[in-house]
């Protein structure tokens, strides 16, 4: 077995003890704002406001409703906002009831990096790929400044981002997997492989424009083990031998989600020697789930292939919160009894449960790496 399966194998998270080589003597920094982009891991109700609102029973585990989060609680980007001690970040797209103050999400479920050549309505995929969302980012910063110039009062100004915070506001990514579930679907793995420079390049050219804008410190998630996502045995309930690793994942899948994140790393290398100014803080997201995954039992969480919410049996699929026709009755797909101990919510998305673990495990900085570097100490170039 690779070392890093056998570390992350045999609980990987003993890696903790690695911030001991100088971070902890770091001051922490004092990050005003978040401003994140990716696609549903990180949406806090960007593609709900601009297609349909994501319904019940999502959103019960903490919000008591539905909150524009494709799980039954918080996010990860949740759990970075509490421990940055600022306030959940509002959806950019989100007309009502938003507050801009420390920070927006350009992030919807569905985003790929690169443009996608298909509708929202075919597969799913949104039109708010990565540079779109980075567009929307230059109009939002310079639209907001506009407004906070000719505000009149603080009052007017209390939802609005101080213009300053800009260039001291963490910024955050969370994105890929998207682009590689397209590939699945339509490409070979040759042709895949083929075009993860580009893919990571467009990543890049978004860092790069956001750099040149002002920003300066950056927390970029690698993407996950897509090849565990329960809804690949959804309608291959016998996959063949060798098809499957250890723990139930595409083998196949996760090969490529791994040669992705080995050429994202060496990416970020050559960002942060083409910006100078910049604290870029790679976090190997892929690491933690894959622990978790294959740790399931011993850290609590029921076998990582059971979905939470739905109907789901052999080859009859009532996705989460709908309802659909098995056997000529209506079935409704509803949550499990306890969220909480699940790791998949809807065969797609981690319920709140998984998403604290991950957050607990990457957030403390023992999973990004050159160096190490909590996320309260993301400012610090290395």
């Amino acid at each position: 077995m690779e070392l890093w399966k056998l570390l992350v194998a045999s609980g990987f998270f003993l890696a903790s003890w690695v911030l001991g080589a100088g971070g902890e003597n770091l001051p922490a920094c004092s990050f005003p704002a978040i401003y994140n982009f990716g696609d549903s891991n990180s949406d806090t109700g960007g593609i709900s406001a601009a297609f349909e609102p994501i319904r019940a029973p999502y959103g019960e585990a903490f919000f008591h409703k539905p909150a524009g989060r494709d799980s039954d609680g918080r996010l990860i980007v949740d759990f970075m906002a509490e421990r940055l001690r600022l306030p959940y970040l509002s959806a950019y797209l989100n007309s009502l009831g938003t507050n801009y103050r420390h920070g927006a999400n350009f992030a919807t479920g569905g985003s790929t990096i690169r443009r996608p050549n298909e509708t929202i309505f075919e597969y799913g995929i949104s039109p708010f790929s990565l540079d779109m969302q980075t567009a929307q980012f230059l109009q939002f910063k310079a639209r907001s400044a506009e407004l906070y110039r000719q505000a009149k009062n603080p009052s007017d100004r209390s939802t609005l981002p101080n213009p300053q915070d800009f260039a001291k506001a963490l910024y955050t990514f969370d994105i890929g997997q998207n682009d590689l579930s397209v590939g699945f679907r339509k490409l070979s793995f040759d042709q895949i492989r083929a075009a993860l420079p580009d893919i990571l390049n467009q990543l890049a050219t978004a860092v790069r424009r956001i750099y040149e804008q002002g920003g300066r410190s950056f927390w970029i998630h690698n993407t996950g083990p897509i090849g565990c996502l329960p809804v690949n045995l959804f309608y291959n309930l016998n996959p063949p031998p060798g098809y499957l690793d250890d723990h139930g994942c595409v083998k196949s899948q996760n090969d490529i989600a791994i040669e992705f994140n080995r050429q994202f790393k060496d990416r970020v290398i050559k960002l942060r020697a083409e910006l100078p100014q910049a604290a870029i803080t790679y976090v190997d997201v892929y690491a933690a789930k894959y622990g978790l995954i294959s740790n399931a039992k011993t850290e609590g969480f029921a076998d990582p292939m059971k979905v939470c919410c739905g109907y789901h049996v052999k080859y009859d699929h009532v996705w989460c919160g709908n309802k659909g026709m098995v056997n000529g009755s209506e079935v409704y797909g509803p949550s499990c009894q306890n969220p909480s101990s699940y790791i998949s919510w809807d065969g797609v998305h981690y319920t709140q449960g998984a998403n604290q673990w991950v957050a607990n495990h990457i957030l403390n900085g023992s999973l990004s790496s050159n160096p190490p570097t909590p996320i309260t100490q993301a400012c610090h170039r290395s």
